[in-house]
């Protein structure tokens, strides 16, 4: 099938790469399916891009080069909604809030994005109990 993309313009994808967002995203939760689309050549960032709404397009990447520390459990409601059987299984991303300036970019750890790479299901999941914000600076100013 062929989709209009935010920043790849039209292209052709198949069923197999189509995420299913049961519940949608919080904030567009008539979006429910969405693809994963390289925004770089290294693979460090993603657009999350919905399959229906060609200007919906969230940049998001793996937080975990960014943030060592970075460390969370997904809640048991979570995982079988998302019907994970193995840690392993699940991608794991944050959205980004890109700024003019990038390095001033700021990462959303309170409310990962989850893939259950076996199935094709995601869930942007909201962590409760933790000291993690919607914004953290993506790049740590060098030390001196």
């Amino acid at each position: 099938m062929k989709i209009e993309t935010k920043y790849h313009g039209e292209m052709e994808i198949s069923e197999q790469q189509i995420i299913d967002f049961d519940q949608g995203i919080p904030g567009f939760e008539d979006e429910q399916a969405f693809i994963i689309l390289p925004l770089d050549d290294d693979q460090t960032f993603y657009i999350l891009q919905s399959t229906k709404t060609p200007q919906l397009g969230f940049i998001m990447t793996n937080p975990f080069p960014f943030f060592k520390d970075y460390d969370f459990e997904i809640e048991e409601n979570y995982i079988e909604q998302l019907e994970l059987e193995k840690a392993e299984d699940a991608a794991v991303y944050a959205i980004l809030s890109v700024k003019e300036n990038f390095h001033d970019s700021t990462a959303n750890l309170q409310a990962p994005v989850i893939i259950n790479m076996k199935n094709n299901r995601g869930k942007q999941i909201i962590l409760t109990n933790t000291n993690y914000q919607t914004k953290h600076k993506l790049f740590q100013p060098a030390a001196k």
